[in-house]
């Protein structure tokens, strides 16, 4: 790629993050006060992600335990999924279905979240609506980030009033992919202040 590529790539993604800053930021607000009542009250975060939005599952969960840019005590937080593989082959079921949602049943609990990472170009939403599924049969709500189409619509329809949808208007996986990891920087930058006020 040469730099005049280069130079272009930075720019056209850092004007699609500007447009979507309007539209994500109440969303975005939304989610770090989800997160704020659930731990304050004793709860616990848990994220899952499909295809490589599950290592930014693990991503937020790192950051939720130990903060992003501020010191405060740790927050409980959990990344789910590594399990998958193994109970398909206790269940005989495919992987990485079912797996998402018996891992919330098994440690959710009401007052609990459910932050949620759909990888825009993996066809396999499956176990995160059942997840999500789960997570409303806990009495959790969910914090659900996606990107555009039918499958991201068909997540998004799963959500209740006391969840929290940030819809990403993209279909270009890459892009999606940087503006969850900005909107997850925001959320947990947000907490930080609620937590602890403003710097």
């Amino acid at each position: 790629m040469s730099e005049q590529r280069i130079q272009q790539y930075f720019t056209g993604s850092a004007a699609l993050l500007v447009q979507w800053a309007g539209s994500l930021s109440a969303p975005i607000a939304a989610a770090a006060q989800t997160a704020l009542e659930c731990v304050t009250n004793g709860g616990k975060v848990l994220t899952c992600g499909s295809a490589a939005a599950a290592a930014l599952a693990q991503y937020a969960a790192a950051l939720l335990m130990g903060g992003l840019a501020r010191e405060r005590p740790a927050l409980p937080a959990l990344a789910l999924g590594a399990e998958a593989a193994t109970f398909a082959a206790l269940t005989q079921r495919s992987e990485g279905v079912g797996a998402l949602a018996a891992q919330v049943h098994a440690l959710g609990q009401p007052g609990d979240a459910l932050m949620v990472f759909a990888h825009p170009a993996s066809s396999d939403h499956a176990s995160l609506a059942l997840a999500v599924q789960a997570a409303h049969e806990r009495e959790m709500p969910v914090i659900a980030m996606t990107g555009e189409g039918e499958a991201a619509d068909a997540l998004g329809s799963l959500l209740l009033a006391a969840d929290t949808h940030i819809a990403i208007a993209h279909a270009h996986a890459a892009s999606v992919l940087h503006a969850q990891q900005l909107a997850l920087h925001c959320i947990c930058e947000s907490l930080d202040a609620l937590l602890l006020g403003d710097e």
